[in-house]
């Protein structure tokens, strides 16, 4: 793209705070950078081969978290900061947390331990107690009589309620661990347990039902899930969720899934967020992940819009891998270097002969091992096929109604739209046979001028005559000659390409003009202003017949999420405008 000359000299400074909140570090960027520089510096700084599960998040001014789009300008999306700070956090929790190798286990192991110290990672007092005790192993080694005296787990934060009973519990489970063993195994054992809970890679957004009790959605790499009071109340996979939309505050789910009798079944559940902007990140939060672990890869990702037609759309395109290719790569990866040990190992027993010194059982053992590690990761890809149901041309399908059944779905989706299709109108089959075949001929001799042009404009709309030329009279002398003459055309080839206007064709009487029957040229504005004016009153006026309307024909109609949403947001505020305005009592 094209650069000011000063702005590639402009530098900017942000600072992004890590997991551990006392490690910052200080980056610099220009204008054009985007936020997948930012993310692919910071990954190469820390040594993170596994970039794709990390993501920026930053707060706006007000108050509204947002994670930083790889695709777009880093400036343009944060020029409101003032100090511009960052927090390099782990976006998409795997679910097996073992894919991750090196420094970004590690990074998600300081991620979950954050989690659980904040209270995302909700789980049982048991279970709080023997992740506190693997956290104290981790960071004070092993139980020692001499150094652990007291309430030494009081000095760690670990837990958002750390009461004295937990701490107790802590210290008992930390007293019978397992002594001499590596750290890394506690660090490993943690991430065990952390990911059989229903809150792993949850962050929840506080949300009200349609009865107005408060819940929490969180969304991770099985689907999203609703909490209340720390449990999980429902709970929808990826492969049951249609469309994810949402309309002004409301946040709204199409399921389409199969019930205990075998036939599918649509409904429609709805969340009222806080904010319009709350709404907005929560749906851009589950497209994201639901993209990222649905995907076989991101080249299929599509344009998917958000809104409605009462609030502020918005439009999404994933960037970046999703996990199918990540797995795909490593299994790839992992299967050249078999190849390539394989090949060596050929070689070398070529060359040199078998003697009880060779290592021909230590070859086998590491032959037998590769083969099982690729047989593990071929499990966990065939894992992740079950998520990609999801077809690609349903994100862009409409909404269908729905309607109440007591509990947080809405009722079974029906109706659609049908647009009747256009057939092109042939504008030559308006004109008379000798016309047509004088045009043609016109067309053969110029090389190139194409007939349509020259008859663009008729006489009525230009508003000039003829010069002394009656159409009717002309019309009989051509009629009377029965075939044209070269110099009849050619006679005002002059004006025909060197006049500034089509106007000037008839003030110096060009004769091939009068041959064509007059019609007004098409205004595509002329046709869509008035088609959008009567769509729009249309739709009022249906709008308004429904909810006004008491019949129990549009009791599914009226109850759905979006007819409420519409009803007590914006029409009900204006029908008591119009009243109080005109003074009339309801």
């Amino acid at each position: 793209m094209f650069r000011s000359k000063n702005e590639g000299n402009v530098v900017y400074k942000c600072t992004v705070r890590l997991l551990d909140d006392s490690d910052i570090l200080e980056c610099e960027f220009q204008p054009f950078h985007k936020g997948i520089y930012l993310l692919e510096y910071l990954c190469s700084e820390l040594d993170i081969k596994e970039k794709d599960y990390f993501g920026l998040r930053y707060v706006d001014s007000s108050k509204q978290r947002h994670w930083l789009d790889l695709s777009k300008s880093i400036i343009k999306q944060c020029k409101d900061l003032d100090p511009m700070l960052f927090s390099l956090r782990v976006k998409f929790y795997p679910a097996d947390p073992f894919r991750l190798t090196g420094n970004a286990r590690i990074m998600l192991y300081q991620q979950l331990k954050r989690d659980l110290r904040h209270g995302r990672l909700y789980c049982s007092l048991g279970e709080a107690a023997a992740l506190g005790a693997l956290i104290v192993q981790e960071e004070l080694g092993d139980y020692n009589e001499d150094v652990h005296i007291g309430g030494y787990v009081s000095s760690i934060e670990l837990a958002l309620r750390q009461t004295e009973y937990l701490e107790k519990k802590i210290i008992e489970l930390h007293k019978k661990r397992e002594r001499g063993r590596d750290l890394t195994l506690a660090m490993d054992e943690f991430l065990g347990i952390a990911r059989g809970l229903e809150t792993y890679g949850i962050d929840p957004h506080p949300v009200k039902d349609h009865r107005g009790s408060q819940q929490y959605i969180g969304i991770n790499n099985s689907g999203i899930s609703t909490f209340v009071t720390g449990k999980r109340s429902q709970h929808f996979r990826w492969n049951e969720i249609h469309k994810i939309n949402f309309e002004g505050k409301m946040f709204i789910a199409h399921l389409s899934y199969t019930d205990a009798s075998r036939e599918p079944k649509k409904h429609t559940v709805g969340f009222k967020c806080p904010s319009g902007a709350a709404c907005r990140y929560l749906w851009r939060c589950a497209i994201e992940q639901m993209l990222f672990f649905t995907l076989p890869n991101s080249q299929s990702a599509a344009v998917i819009s958000g809104g409605g037609f009462f609030s502020w759309g918005t439009k999404f395109r994933y960037t970046g891998r999703t996990e199918r290719e990540i797995l795909t790569e490593n299994i790839n990866a992992l299967r050249e270097q078999k190849i390539n040990n394989s090949n060596s190992s050929k070689r070398k027993a070529s060359s040199v002969p078998a003697t009880p010194s060779s290592p021909q059982g230590d070859l086998a053992q590491i032959r037998k091992s590769l083969s099982q590690y690729s047989v593990n990761l071929y499990k966990h890809l065939y894992y992740f096929v079950g998520y990609s149901s999801l077809p690609r041309s349903t994100m862009s399908e409409p909404l269908g109604y729905a309607m109440p059944n007591g509990s947080h779905c809405y009722g079974e989706a029906n109706g659609g739209i049908q647009i009747s299709s256009l057939e092109p109108v042939c504008e030559e089959a308006r004109l008379r046979s000798s016309n047509i075949d004088g045009a043609n001929f016109l067309s053969g001799q110029m090389g190139g001028y194409t007939y349509r042009d020259s008859i663009e404009h008729s006489s009525t709309e230009s508003g000039l005559t003829l010069n002394g030329y009656d159409h009717q009279r002309k019309h009989n002398e051509v009629k009377q000659h029965g075939s044209h003459s070269p110099n009849l055309y050619f006679g005002h080839s002059d004006a025909m390409f060197n006049s500034s206007s089509p106007a000037d064709h008839f003030s110096r009487g060009d004769p091939t003009v009068h041959k064509v029957k007059r019609f007004r040229k098409f205004h595509l504005l002329h046709a869509f202003v008035p088609s959008v004016i009567f769509v729009a009153f249309a739709m009022a006026g249906t709008a308004v017949f429904i909810m006004e309307s008491e019949s129990e024909a549009f009791e599914q109609l009226r109850n759905s999420p979006e007819m409420l949403c519409l009803r007590y947001q914006y029409y009900q505020p204006l029908k008591d405008f119009v009243f109080e305005k005109f003074g009339r009592s309801k």
